[in-house]
């Protein structure tokens, strides 16, 4: 599937370093052109020659070799894909920052081909809020990021920060070079995020949900060809520019948004977690502690999954999402048949590995005739590879 394919390997200082060597060999077995650029200090970890030997060209590590320029330029327009992998946090912190102090950072800043990361480092180091800021910038700038494993660590600690798998990355590209434009002409709507339901100007009632699982179904829906918009409540994550977004708050404001989008569409897929009830009567004031309980009144919200199953037409889809932690497939398929959905999408908080703000996900998939597709837990990108193929399908 790689046959033919320039590909542009780019390795950083990691322990994770001696998976390039898999990943070299994996990708001339599948037929594909490759290319080593390493760092200074990558040396510490592999040696070149090992990667010359596999890749059969030489590996470049410097920009001057004696009296000659390496031509940084053009390496990066020779390739059809840039892979950083593994890519450190120092790497990646200068790639955020478009710093430049050696070869394999001067190549990614003039490639005009697509680069995507495979990020490697302890697991501390991988949840520190300036290395998910750095990640975000990189994502902003149109790179691709395959995400990181959970597992036993280089510090012994067991957890996320581990490189994908050499296995896992050819997958990865397979898919990349191969993706089909199935989605060409479609026009479809994403729901994503919490919603806030205010209590008066400085609080609300919400949850905890990150958008994260949205953001996953729309890029995957973009690749295909699909025309995007992507309604969601506040999240702080990097939208490709390419997706419209529509900003909202309450339910009520989304429930509109989704009412007025769908008229166009081809299919909506609503992963938001939205408010079921709402306060009936927010102070327009802050509401200052006293002596005497608090009381709410809560309405209900309307429905935008029942609503869209009404409106929908033959030639429309809706797929709805079921978080349950009780009778999860009962509940699930009662919701399907009730909101006149196509598909209901079931994630139980019983099962390890699902929840809010989580990178992965386990689902199971009901079409209305009833018929279960279940999955094994996949990463977020992964999952939503699931979802749009049993769509489509």
């Amino acid at each position: 599937m790689l046959k033919g394919k320039k590909i542009l390997l780019g390795i950083t200082a990691s322990i994770a370093a001696y998976k390039s060597a898999v990943l070299v060999r994996l990708l001339k077995k599948a037929g594909a052109d490759v290319k080593v650029i390493m760092t200074p200090s990558t040396r510490d970890f592999i040696a070149p020659l090992t990667l010359s030997t596999l890749s059969k060209n030489p590996v470049h590590i410097d920009l001057f070799d004696n009296d000659t320029w390496a031509n940084h330029v053009m390496l990066g327009r020779w390739a059809d894909l840039m892979v950083i992998a593994p890519l450190s946090c120092n790497s990646l912190s200068k790639m955020a920052n478009g710093i430049c102090d050696n070869m394999l950072l001067a190549v990614y800043l003039s490639a005009t081909c697509p680069v995507v990361v495979a990020p490697a480092m302890d697991e501390d180091m991988w949840c520190h809020p300036s290395t998910q800021n750095n990640l975000n910038k990189i994502q902003s700038y149109g790179n691709f990021i395959i995400p990181v494993d959970n597992g036993e660590l280089a510090s012994g600690l067991v957890g996320p920060g581990r490189m994908a798998e050499p296995e896992n990355i050819l997958k990865w590209l397979e898919c990349y070079f191969n993706k089909s434009q199935d989605l060409k002409g479609k026009k479809v709507i994403i729901t994503a995020g919490p919603t806030q339901e205010s209590i008066d100007p400085v609080r609300f009632i919400s949850n905890h949900s990150s958008g994260k699982m949205g953001i996953a179904l729309a890029e995957e829906c973009l690749k295909r060809g699909a025309e995007v918009t992507m309604i969601c409540g506040p999240i702080s994550s990097v939208i490709d520019k390419k997706i419209k977004i529509i900003k909202i708050k309450s339910a009520a404001e989304m429930f509109d948004s989704c009412i007025q989008e769908f008229k166009n569409a081809d299919i909506a897929i609503l992963s938001a977690a939205v408010a079921d009830y709402t306060v009936e009567s927010p102070s327009i004031k802050k509401i200052k502690k006293s002596e005497q309980e608090l009381v709410l009144k809560l309405s209900k919200t309307k429905d935008i999954l029942k609503r869209l199953g009404e409106m929908k037409s033959s030639n429309q889809l809706v797929v709805g999402f079921a978080l349950e932690t009780d009778h999860e497939k009962e509940n699930a398929l009662l919701k399907l048949k009730s909101k006149n959905a196509d598909f209901i999408v079931l994630n139980s908080l019983n099962e390890e590995g699902v929840g809010f703000g989580l990178d992965t996900n386990k689902i199971t998939i009901f079409d209305k005739t009833g018929k279960e597709y279940p999955f094994n837990t996949k990463s977020k990108n992964e999952v939503a590879v699931d979802i749009i193929n049993t769509i489509i399908n």
